[in-house]
């Protein structure tokens, strides 16, 4: 298991602060791969709000004290208000990525209705992008620095958030379904295949679909161009493989997709800001931290 998680104030991390228009009370990320599942039981809910986005692999939720289980996979928002029942499990077996931040505020309301988040729903689908991890992972990094006005920072990045979601709900109102279809097949297909050569030329002549339109539909949809979500896909297996595994550098890569380790060292740390082994060895020092 992988854990980041930062506090506004450790003491209090349960806050409602309703002298302030927005206020973040802490922030985390998982990623779950080994040791037992990880539980979240609080059935009398939380004194402030709770937004989780699934990255990758899946949650199972008993949303409203209901005994019924809902499994959310990865592209969904969960959003929790306050005095809202929260159980819900991630198993290693999904090998799951969720970021979560808590946060409170007498206008929190406004803005979940301003941007048009559902006021009788938990889960909101919101497209696989690489934008809410980065904004996630920016408030977690303010949180741990506290640099100067690093209070106003993170409430810009939760509005920036609200924004993303709003964007996404906005322009899925304008896409046909059809096109939709398409992308969530090429995103199956993508998800299934991302170890093997991938050429989106010859994946749009083998479904009969124009590359161009391609191109632009899943950008459209997913906020990414195809060639980015599939590296994505591979830094994100690559990750999965250095936090878990003794491979070394030539058999990730192979198994990732890439037949050449080099370009696959300088692509991995271009993505992630770390050398492979600077990753593994960062996320090793790390687990064994939280162990």
């Amino acid at each position: 298991m992988y854990i980041n998680v930062a506090y506004v104030d450790d003491e209090n991390p349960n806050l409602e602060d309703l002298s302030v228009p927005l206020r973040i009370n802490n922030c985390g990320y998982y990623r779950i791969f080994s040791g037992p599942r990880i539980k979240t039981p609080h059935p009398e809910g939380r004194n402030d709000y709770q937004l989780l986005y699934i990255a990758s692999g899946k949650g199972h939720f008993y949303f409203k004290g209901s005994a019924q289980e809902t499994v959310v996979t990865k592209g969904n928002m969960i959003l929790f208000r306050p005095g809202e029942p929260q159980v819900y499990f991630y198993y290693p077996k999904d090998k799951t990525e969720v970021y979560w931040v808590h946060f409170t505020g007498w206008k929190v309301e406004e803005y979940l209705e301003r941007y048009e988040l559902p006021k009788n729903e938990n889960v909101i689908y919101t497209g696989v992008s690489p934008d809410y991890p980065w904004i996630y992972n920016q408030i977690i990094r303010e949180l741990q620095l506290q640099r100067e006005n690093y209070e106003d920072m993170i409430s810009l990045f939760m509005h920036h958030i609200f924004i993303t979601i709003n964007r996404y709900i906005k322009e899925s109102r304008h896409t046909k379904s059809n096109t939709i279809n398409e992308i969530e097949r090429a995103v199956h297909y993508f998800n299934e295949n991302f170890n093997r050569p991938i050429s989106i030329k010859e994946y749009a002549n083998e479904h009969l679909i124009s590359i161009n339109w391609f191109i632009h539909s899943f950008k459209s949809i997913m906020k990414v161009p195809p060639l980015q979500y599939i590296l994505s896909l591979r830094m994100s297996a690559a990750k999965g493989y250095l936090e878990k595994s003794n491979k070394n550098i030539s058999e990730i890569a192979s198994a990732v997709g890439y037949d050449n380790p080099l370009y696959f060292s300088r692509l991995f740390k271009k993505y992630s800001g770390f050398s492979p082994s600077e990753y593994k060895k960062r996320s090793t020092s790390q687990t064994e931290n939280v162990l």
